[in-house]
C-alpha cells in the first residue's frame, strides 16, 4: 500500500483499477492535507471525515466510488507520512495560485467542521499556506470566506 501512495505522489499511473479511477497523486496530496487538518486537534469525527469526503468530489468532480477510495488513500498516506513536505511540494508543483489558495478554504472548512479551531488546526494551516506560497493576506481572506459561508463570526 504504502508503494502504491509514493507512486500515485511521484505521479505513476496504477494499472488494474476497473471500477474506479485511481486517484492522482495531486489528489492523494490534497486530501490527505485534509486529513492531517482534521486529525490536528486528535478528533477525526463524523462532520470532519464527511466535509473532507464533499470538499475532494466537488473539487476534483468525482463519483461516490472514487471519492471513497481517494479518501481512504488520503488517510493511509497521511497517516504513513511524518511530515507535509511531499504533499505540499506536489500542491505547489501542479497548482497555480488561485487553486493553492482554494486548498487552503478547503483546509479551514475542515478545520470548523466540527464546529471549533482548535490552535494545532490553526497552526498548521498557517504553516500549509507558507509552504505552498498562500500569503498572510490570502489565508485570512480564505478564513474569512469560508466562516460567511458557514454562517461564523471570527
Amino acid at each position: 500500500m504504502i508503494d502504491r501512495i509514493f507512486s500515485l505522489l511521484k505521479g505513476d499511473v496504477k494499472a488494474g483499477k476497473t471500477e474506479t479511477k485511481a486517484p492522482s497523486g495531486l489528489q492523494v496530496a490534497v486530501g490527505a492535507l485534509l486529513v492531517e487538518a482534521a486529525r490536528r486537534d486528535d478528533v477525526f469525527n463524523a462532520e470532519e471525515q464527511g466535509a473532507i469526503k464533499r470538499l475532494l468530489a466537488e473539487r476534483f468532480e468525482l463519483s461516490d466510488a472514487d471519492t471513497k477510495e481517494l479518501f481512504e488513500v488520503a488517510e493511509s498516506a497521511s497517516a504513513k507520512s511524518g511530515q507535509l513536505f511531499g504533499f505540499t511540494n506536489k500542491v505547489v508543483k501542479e497548482f497555480e495560485e488561485e487553486d493553492r489558495i482554494h486548498v487552503i478554504e478547503m483546509l479551514w472548512e475542515v478545520a470548523y467542521a466540527d464546529g471549533v479551531l482548535d490552535a494545532h488546526e490553526d497552526a498548521m494551516i498557517r504553516r500549509v499556506a507558507g509552504l505552498v506560497y498562500v500569503s498572510d493576506f490570502d489565508r485570512g481572506a480564505a478564513r474569512r470566506r469560508v466562516l460567511e459561508k458557514l454562517g461564523k463570526s471570527a
